[in-house]
C-alpha cells in the first residue's frame, strides 16, 4: 500500500512563494501525482523510460523552463527549483532526464550557440520533439574531466572527432548529443559540438545492470571519426569553465530535487508510523526512537529548503557563486539519502518493497550523491573557496 503524499510546510515557506510559484509548484505536482507515481514502480522494476510523458512536460514548459524565448517558458530559477523538487519527489532519474534537457543540452546551446543553432534547436527540444544528451564523463576521466581524451580535429570545414563518453543520460534516445572534446589545432582547448546521432562512426548503448536510476537511460557514446561540419561548433563556447557552467545549472536543480526525494521519504515514513502498530496495539509515531528520527528528517529538510531557495533567490538577482550551488547540492543530497535510510528503518521489512517508494529513493540517491560532482569533490570545491587553496 501507498500513502498519497501530504505535503511539507514546517516553517511556512509557502508564505515566501509568489502565487506564480505556488501555481508553477502545485502544477508540476499534479502532474507527477497524476502521471508519474501510478507508473513510475512498474519503469523502475523493468528498467523502462516513461517516454509516453514527454509530450505533455513539453506542453507544460518543464524542458528549458528558465530560459528566455524560443519557446521556452521564461520561468524564475526559483521556480525552476520547485519543478525538479516535485518531479524528483517523483523519481530521480525522471528529474534526471528533466535535468538534462533543460540544463546540459538546452542551456549550453542557448549560452554559447550561434543564432542558427538557437533557431533550429531551442524550439523542439522546448517541446520534447527532439531529445538530447551531454558527452563530458569519460570511461576513465569523471571527477577530473579536464582529463579528457576525446579529440577533435579541424579538417577544412570540418571537424573530426574521436572519444569515448560514459554515464551518459539520455544517449540512446537523443537527437542530439553536446559533445566536449579537446581540439588538437587549438592547444588542445575544450570545446563543445553539437552531434546529431545518425552521423556516420557515432555509435550509442545502454548500460544494463544498474541498481539505481533504473527508470532512466544511461548510455555510452563512442566516436570514430565522426565528421561534423565546422558550423556544429559551439562558438561561444572555450575551455574547460565551458561545461562547468553547464554543470553549474544541473547541480542547481539537483539541490531542489533532493528535498523532493526528501519530502517523500519523510511523508511516506510518518504516515507509516501513524498507521502501523506495535507493543500494546499503539502507533509506532508514539515511540521516542521513532519520532526522532521524523524530527532529524523534518529539521533537515526545512534546512534544505531554505538553503536551495535562498540559492535560488541570488541566482535570479544574478548573485550566485559556484560555491553556493556546491553546499546546495552537496548538502541536501546528503540529507536526502540519509532520510532514506531512516525513512526504510521506520518502515522495517515494508520498507524494502515496491509497495513504498523508500528503497527506489535510496538506491537513486547513491547516484545522486555521486554525479555532477561526488560529496568529496564539492567539499573540496567549497574547502578551496573558504580557505583559497586547492586540495585537489
Amino acid at each position: 500500500m501507498g500513502f498519497k503524499f501530504q505535503g511539507f510546510d514546517f516553517l511556512h515557506l509557502d508564505s515566501s512563494f509568489s502565487e506564480d510559484e505556488l501555481l508553477v509548484r502545485k502544477t508540476a505536482r499534479d502532474f507527477v501525482e497524476d502521471n508519474l507515481i501510478p507508473i513510475i514502480e512498474e519503469c523502475f522494476r523493468t528498467e523502462r523510460f516513461p517516454r509516453e510523458l514527454i509530450p505533455a512536460m513539453g506542453e507544460l514548459g518543464f524542458f528549458g523552463a528558465n530560459l528566455e524565448g524560443y519557446g521556452c517558458a521564461g520561468m524564475s530559477n526559483v521556480e525552476y527549483g520547485l519543478v525538479m523538487q516535485e518531479l524528483e519527489r517523483g523519481d530521480s532519474g525522471f528529474r534526471s532526464f528533466v535535468s538534462v534537457q533543460s540544463a546540459l543540452v538546452m542551456y549550453p546551446i542557448y549560452t554559447f550557440g550561434s543564432d542558427e543553432q538557437k533557431n533550429t534547436w531551442l524550439p523542439a527540444l522546448a517541446t520534447g520533439e527532439k531529445l538530447g544528451c551531454f558527452g563530458l564523463t569519460e570511461p576513465g576521466f569523471g571527477s577530473n574531466p579536464g582529463g579528457m581524451t576525446t579529440t577533435a580535429r579541424k579538417a577544412g570545414d570540418e571537424y573530426i572527432l574521436n572519444g569515448e563518453k560514459m554515464w551518459i543520460t539520455s544517449g540512446t534516445i537523443a537527437d542530439l548529443a553536446v559533445i566536449w572534446a579537446k581540439v588538437e589545432d587549438e592547444d588542445n582547448r575544450v570545446r563543445g559540438f553539437l552531434v546529431e546521432i545518425d552521423r556516420p562512426g557515432f555509435r550509442a548503448y545502454d548500460v544494463h545492470g544498474k541498481w539505481s536510476l533504473r527508470a532512466s537511460v544511461t548510455s555510452g557514446l563512442s566516436l570514430q571519426d565522426v565528421h561534423v561540419p565546422a558550423k556544429n561548433l559551439l562558438p561561444g563556447s572555450g575551455g574547460l569553465k565551458s561545461p562547468l557552467m553547464c554543470l553549474n545549472q544541473a547541480r542547481y536543480g539537483i539541490s531542489w530535487g533532493a528535498i523532493g526525494a526528501a519530502m517523500a521519504c519523510y511523508d511516506t515514513a510518518l504516515q507509516y508510523a501513524k498507521f502501523r502498530k506495535q507493543f500494546h496495539n499503539q502507533p509506532i509515531a508514539g515511540h521516542q526512537l521513532v519520532q526522532e528520527k521524523l524530527v532529524w528528517m523534518a529539521t533537515e529538510i526545512a534546512k534544505g529548503q531554505l538553503l536551495s531557495l535562498q540559492v535560488g533567490r541570488l541566482k535570479d538577482a544574478g548573485s550566485v557563486g559556484h560555491q553556493h550551488i556546491s553546499m546546495a547540492k552537496r548538502n541536501n543530497v546528503w540529507m536526502a539519502l540519509e532520510s532514506a535510510r531512516m525513512a526504510r528503518d521506520i518502515l522495517g521489512a515494508n520498507g524494502i518493497t515496491e509497495d513504498y517508494p523508500i528503497m527506489r529513493h535510496m538506491m537513486n540517491l547513491e547516484s545522486v550523491k555521486t554525479y555532477e560532482g561526488t560529496h568529496d569533490i564539492h567539499a573540496l570545491i567549497l574547502g578551496q573557496h573558504i580557505t583559497g587553496l586547492a586540495a585537489y
